[in-house]
């Protein structure tokens, strides 16, 4: 046999193989054991690391993927995290700039992001059950915390790694990021006070979510505290139609003490209510006065008058992700990002 010839059913050493490549196919290639390259893959300190560098360098060229099956009958590990997002979610980018935070977090470690989407008229904690009862990711997470939701005590309950955005009110400390809206909804009030308000509205989300409480509680102490007098919207909340929302505006104006200022949960939210002052001619800037929450450049591209507090939720993801990971890892205390608002009000 001359030298070039490889004998059948070998890769020869530092040649391409065709096929799906496996621990196998890399130790063929390398001349190293296939317990070495599964160390090495693993980043095992005891092996040097220019071994290390060289077989992840190879089954990266040969497009070498583990067998997640494997894995997990092995180690108990899927290598995956769960993010559960509903449809409606994707809304002014609220899922994208979420998925883009954290795969940001996941990147340079072994996990890979998964969506669950979660349907309208399906429990939400079904998928949560599934995932765990199943072992399909080692860490989930997901939004639109309630003050005790079932979730999180399932979650808790069975010691799984989770993040949610959003708090609840359980009294066990739970991983969670989330937004001062009680700061934010307090501050807006304060500012649209100061532009000459007398009355503020907020149209607030589902009655259920834990920071429905928390924009409830920044309204009325910003309203005592300025003198003013508040309300929150009857009849409709931040899941409604725009329309109802715009016509809910537009009813609202034509009765006595109706509000000259509102503060708005979201940028959805924010173009309805904009819309209904618009038609009841209410100019918003003038005679009436909107702040609302902006999470992204497309909002301002209408030109609404308003004035905005930014929330960002590429930043939430990232934070996220980097305490799933941690909780993953064993931590359990301490896992929890808070963002505060910043009122750069304009000086004019």
């Amino acid at each position: 046999m001359s030298e070039d010839q490889t004998p059948p059913g070998r890769v020869k050493r530092g040649v391409k193989p065709s096929g799906k490549p496996t621990l196998k196919t890399i130790a063929q290639m390398t001349g190293l054991a296939v317990t070495t390259i599964s160390r090495a893959l693993n980043n095992a300190p005891e092996l040097a690391q220019d071994t290390r560098d060289r077989v992840q360098k190879i089954a990266a060229e040969i497009g070498y993927l583990p067998d997640r099956a494997a894995l997990r009958l092995k180690t108990g590990r899927t290598n995956v995290v769960a993010l559960i997002l509903e449809p409606d979610e994707q809304i002014y980018g609220f899922g994208t700039s979420l998925v883009t935070g954290i795969t940001e977090a996941l990147r340079d470690t072994d996990y890979h992001l998964v969506i669950t989407p979660l349907f309208r008229n399906v429990p939400a904690i079904e998928p949560i059950q599934h995932i765990v009862r199943n072992r399909m990711a080692d860490g989930v997470i997901f939004s639109k915390a309630e003050p005790f939701d079932e979730r999180i005590r399932f979650l808790l309950d069975n010691n799984f790694p989770f993040v949610s955005h959003g708090r609840s009110q359980w009294p066990e400390q739970h991983p969670f990021a989330d937004f001062d809206n009680e700061a934010y909804a307090y501050g807006a009030t304060l500012r649209l006070a100061s532009k000459g308000c007398k009355k503020v509205s907020i149209v607030l989300p589902d009655s259920a979510l834990t920071y429905t409480d928390h924009l409830k509680a920044g309204v009325e102490r910003g309203a005592r505290e300025a003198g003013i007098a508040f309300e929150f919207a009857a009849d409709v909340n931040l899941g409604s139609a725009t329309d109802a929302i715009r016509n809910y505006v537009i009813k609202r104006a034509k009765r006595p003490e109706r509000p000259d200022g509102y503060v708005c949960a979201s940028e959805l939210s924010a173009l309805a209510i904009i819309g209904g002052l618009n038609e009841a001619g209410l100019a918003v800037g003038t005679t009436t006065h909107v702040v609302t929450k902006q999470a992204s450049d497309m909002f301002m591209q209408f030109q609404p008058g308003a004035e905005t507090v930014f929330e960002d939720f590429a930043e939430a993801g990232r934070n996220l992700g980097q305490l799933l990971i941690r909780r993953i890892g064993g931590e359990t205390g301490g896992l929890h990002w808070m963002a505060q608002p910043r009122f750069d009000w304009p000086t004019s």
